[in-house]
């Protein structure tokens, strides 16, 4: 009996383990397309001539510190003035529509066709935004961008002739941070994108599997929009959902990384988790949703099997809290002779999963890294800060992705812009931080008590020397779950006393003009 119950933890640690680390070996694998494929360069066929009439679509919701700066940079984009039309797709609750609908105006006086379309109803929020816009958009051609974007001005000539292959349906350009260097969660966020966008994009599209439109810094074929059947709100990652269905129709993604869109990375942690949070979510839901489409279909196996591990990652993060919390229990209170007398293969297998697994984050990161002539030694040194920031933030994920499993329909919560373009860590972004409220969730406490279970586990470890190899891997989790926690609470006691000394003006159909 005793035996039976020292299986259970080893068991499902063992278990989870494995599933890791097929996700983890999947990491080398895209690692080695992207060496295969980097140099395939794929030059559009032709140019245009004349060039094709563009619409840029702004969507917005409660953006005041960062809604001028993006629709200046949209307006004054190099681009023929006469085959340009702005839509500012504005959500917008508080005093924010007021600077939108001023600045419109400002750019409409200058000759520019600049719509401001203001709703109060958000259904849909901003997959409803998007569509309701291409009710009226005159462009053949989509560019679409987030309030936190600052496009560059030949963002637009660097990708239209792409469209001249007629199959190509989306262009989706690399994003760039505009604050990579403003702190270490910034740091860690930039280092993260870049591997999705450098790695994972190009090994993808230029292997000819499936990408995703990553909702803004990309170009659409209004056509291909249509055909797939528009924009539809029934997941909260509208622009995975859209590039699916676009692609299962014919259409190509071809993702442009050497063309960068600039944006702003989230500088607190509130905003981050709501980001990581809407992105984990909304993969389940469009996995829910389309993946059998996609196994029942025809196209090619490798086609596939990647579309499986792209839309099915957010299973890492559930297995990943078991774990953190069976890591321990697991070696420490199991009868020794399982690894050593009976058993000794079982010790080494396990060894050897979890240095597969470790290694394969700090390879993919790493290489990300040094392909876009970063500081990849930088790089190496933050592969424990990154590990604990990525096991810190796996149990808010994790309930993301449950709540996307058991159909637990929530709020699509944007992230927060506070207009932080510079590296200064004592930027104006610290002051305009206190301007949003952090969700009141139990999840804080929860990762303080993993932080703190994990602390009561180093000790026990070191006080009775047991399993003493698992102690630094404890110490990363420990700091990940404690810095997760310890911030997400500070940021909430911030936003709390802001909100009692500055309540934010929220309008009313009665306010909009």
């Amino acid at each position: 009996m005793q035996e039976t119950v020292q299986l259970i933890p080893i068991t499902l640690y063992f278990l989870c383990l494995m599933v890791l680390t097929v996700y983890g070996i999947h990491r080398y694998w895209e690692v080695f397309l992207y060496y295969r494929h980097s140099r395939s360069v794929q030059i559009p066929p032709d140019r245009f001539a004349p060039l094709p009439r563009v619409t840029i679509q702004l969507p917005l919701f409660n953006e005041r510190f960062v809604a001028a700066r993006i629709i200046t940079a949209a307006c004054t984009m190099d681009y023929p003035i006469s085959l340009l039309q702005i839509q500012v797709l504005d959500d917008s609750t508080d005093c924010s529509a007021s600077i939108a609908r001023l600045t419109c105006e400002q750019f409409r006086q200058k000759g520019i066709d600049i719509q401001y379309i203001h709703r109060m109803d958000r259904t849909g929020f901003k997959a409803g935004a998007l569509e309701n816009g291409l009710r009226t958009a005159t462009g053949e051609f989509i560019a679409i961008f987030d309030a936190d974007f600052v496009p560059r001005l030949d963002m637009l000539h660097a990708v239209i002739h792409e469209f001249t292959e007629p199959t190509i349906g989306c262009v989706q350009t690399r994003w760039e941070h505009l604050n990579r260097n403003q702190s270490l969660l910034t740091r860690s966020q930039a280092i993260f994108l870049d591997g999705h966008f450098v790695i994972e994009h190009t090994a993808r599209s230029r292997s000819g599997r499936f990408i995703n439109f990553n909702g803004t810094g990309g170009v659409w074929r209004k056509a291909a929009i249509m055909d797939a059947g528009g924009w539809q709100h029934d997941t909260l990652t509208e622009d995975m959902d859209l590039s699916y269905r676009a692609q299962l129709r014919g259409w190509r993604i071809k993702y442009r990384g050497d063309v960068v869109s600039p944006a702003e990375l989230p500088p607190e942690i509130t905003a981050f988790k709501q980001q990581q949070h809407r992105w984990t979510k909304g993969s389940v839901q469009t996995a829910i949703k389309l993946l059998p489409t996609v196994l029942r279909s025809s196209l090619p196996l490798k086609v596939k099997l990647e579309a499986f591990f792209h839309l099915t990652s957010g299973v890492v993060y559930p297995l990943a809290v078991m774990v953190t919390i069976l890591l321990f229990p697991a070696f420490c209170f199991a009868d020794t002779s399982m690894f050593s007398a009976r058993a000794p293969w079982l010790w080494a297998l396990m060894s050897i999963l979890f240095t597969i697994l470790t290694f394969s984050a700090g390879t993919f990161y790493v290489v990300a890294q040094r392909e876009i002539k970063e500081n990849y030694l930088v790089g190496i040194l933050l592969v424990p800060f990154l590990m604990a920031i990525g096991m810190g933030i796996s149990l808010a994920n994790a309930i993301a992705v449950l709540e996307a499993l058991f159909g637990h329909e929530s709020e699509f919560l944007r992230t927060p812009k506070y207009g932080a373009g510079g590296n200064d860590s004592s930027a104006q972004w610290k002051l305009r931080a206190g301007a949003f409220q952090s969700p009141t969730q139990w999840i804080p406490f929860a990762e303080l008590a993993i932080g703190l279970y994990l602390l009561a586990c180093v000790v026990i470890a070191l006080w009775f020397n047991r399993v003493v190899s698992c102690v630094p891997f404890m110490l990363i989790f420990m700091f990940g779950y404690l810095y997760i926690g310890g911030l997400s609470l500070y940021r909430r006691k911030v936003s709390r006393r802001h909100n009692k000394s500055e309540p934010v003006q929220i309008l009313t159909p009665a306010t909009v003009v």
